[in-house]
């Protein structure tokens, strides 16, 4: 459903070119380096990564339409006055975490919670120009060419690719996309984007020291080790003395002749820090769900409503609370709020999928999952979307699903791992229970067996193969004792005995056939 556009044939021509390629100039600092993708690889990639990594981040802010537009408006600023001319385009994300990111190829965002902490007009562009810069002077895609970046992950990607099915390709691109938004830049690309940035940022207008008093504001905030910064922004552009020092020459070079727009950013964010009790009540919320504390965060959701009933998101988070409290009805009513405050997060419809199969709606909630997982695909609905398809009998479109849940993590990929080990083992149990055998000093034929499974084993018969001198192969089966139970091995008399001169390499087992007991 959602074509990706990049095929595998292309990938793998770009990693064989590495090994050939030449420099390229650099179009921010004009520096020659090695290169081997190229601008509209780029912006593929970034095109392929920014709807799924933006629903990872919290989905986009659409509660103040207003607020976009003027972020969107100083971005553009910057852009027109840009080394490098690309497609670039910013949202903002409905989350307090202090962040802000560029996917190759110019696409961007910036938190709520960032924007709230910047003091002026200049301050969000020095923001906005440092990472114009790191787009424009291919810093996310230098990582990917040196390997720093999930070795082999644009391969996979590739490969899913050659599918149509947009599934497996959604679920790699979502994983690649949070890869190269939180990868920890090097000081040398740190340096070139507060540089670059902050002439960029001179060039539209803008006062370059802003640049200095939010680095400053930055290393303050750092060694307080506020624990949203460090998960936020910190964590890809850490803060130091070394920057602040850097960007003040800077600034003393540029000169301060520039606008500094304090008033402008504060009228912009007027709305959002009003509503920013509401959004500190969700907050608390979730960290009462992260500890299970389901009063307290009820508390704190109804809170968050009150203050700001049009929200979808406080919506959404009362809806996992009923989900939580096995309270489908309740969670399913507040779900569609949410939906209709904001259709283009995946996790509203998602837990309405999840909390009409609680009611066992099962029509509804395939539509509802595939919906959320055409946002972004997780491995909750990759796997509920899989026991669906079994339970309709069909087995081929479930295996798709629940391999992809299977690939990731949390109690939904266990789920759906277990469930493909109850489809497998009957039919390849060797894949699950492996076998060895040797002899005792009376020739006597030892077998072990090991369930590697997650699952207790039981019927176990294993195949016992015999070359002979004369080249025949002889065959018996025997009939492994009792159970085994997930991670157990056991040693057996297998009743076989055979000259206790035989070659190891003449004696073959093999796991034929098994049962799953739990």
């Amino acid at each position: 459903m959602v074509n990706q556009g990049l095929r595998l044939t292309h990938w793998v021509t770009l990693c064989c070119v590495l090994l050939l390629a030449g420099c390229v100039q650099n179009p921010v600092t004009g520096a020659r380096e090695l290169g081997f993708i190229g601008t509209a690889d780029e912006v593929a990639i970034g095109r392929q990564h920014y709807g799924p990594t933006q629903q990872m981040e919290g989905g986009e802010y659409v509660l103040e339409p207003g607020l976009s537009n003027y972020v969107a408006d100083v971005t553009a600023r910057l852009a027109r006055m840009s080394d490098r001319e690309l497609p670039y385009e910013i949202v903002v994300l409905n989350s307090s975490v202090p962040n802000a990111w560029a996917l190759p190829g110019g696409k961007m965002a910036i938190n709520r919670g960032l924007l709230l902490e910047l003091d002026s007009e200049a301050e969000l562009a020095a923001v906005l120009a440092h990472e114009i810069i790191h787009a424009a002077a291919r810093h996310g895609a230098r990582n990917i060419e040196r390997g720093m970046l999930l070795e082999g992950a644009m391969l996979i990607a590739a490969m899913a690719a050659e599918d149509t099915s947009y599934l497996p390709f959604v679920v790699v691109g979502a994983q690649l996309g949070a890869a190269l938004i939180t990868q920890r830049y090097s000081r040398d690309a740190e340096r070139e984007a507060d540089l670059y940035g902050m002439e960029l940022m001179h060039r539209a207008g803008y006062d370059p020291y802003a640049a200095v008093t939010l680095q400053e504001t930055f290393v303050r905030l750092s060694e307080d080790r506020r624990s949203n910064w460090l998960s936020g922004l910190f964590a890809s552009h850490p803060p130091s003395a070394e920057r602040v020092e850097n960007n003040r020459a800077t600034a003393a070079r540029l000169g301060s002749n520039g606008e500094l727009g304090r008033e402008n950013h504060q009228q912009a964010i007027a709305d959002l820090r009003r509503r920013a009790p509401a959004f500190e009540a969700a907050d608390a919320a979730r960290t009462a769900l992260a500890r299970n504390d389901l009063p307290g965060a009820e508390a704190k959701i109804l809170q968050a409503i009150e203050l700001e009933p049009a929200e979808a998101s406080f919506h959404g988070l009362l809806g996992e609370l009923r989900l939580r409290q096995r309270r489908p009805k309740d969670a399913i009513t507040a779900f569609d709020r949410a939906i209709e405050r904001h259709a283009g997060y995946f996790g509203y419809w998602q837990g309405r999928g999840l909390a009409q199969l609680q009611l066992g709606q099962r029509t509804a909630a395939r539509s509802d999952l595939e919906r959320g997982a055409g946002l972004l695909p997780t491995a909750v609905a990759m796997n509920a979307l899989g026991q669906l398809e079994l339970a309709a009998g069909r087995q081929r479109q479930a295996r798709e699903y629940l391999n992809l849940a299977a690939g990731a993590g949390g109690p939904a990929a266990e789920e759906a791992r277990t469930t493909l080990v109850r489809l497998d083992l009957p039919t390849a149990p060797e894949r699950f229970i492996a076998s060895r055998s040797g002899l005792d000093e009376r020739g006597r034929l030892i077998i072990e067996v090991s369930n590697r499974s997650p699952l207790t084993t039981g019927a176990i018969v294993v195949e016992v193969r015999l070359l002979q001198e004369d080249g025949r192969v002889a065959q018996r089966r025997v009939n492994v004792p009792g159970t085994l139970a997930a991670n157990q091995s056991r040693r057996f008399q297998s009743g076989l005995t055979l000259p206790a001169d035989t070659p190891a390499e003449r004696v073959a087992t093999r796991v034929i056939s098994a049962r799953v007991l739990d």
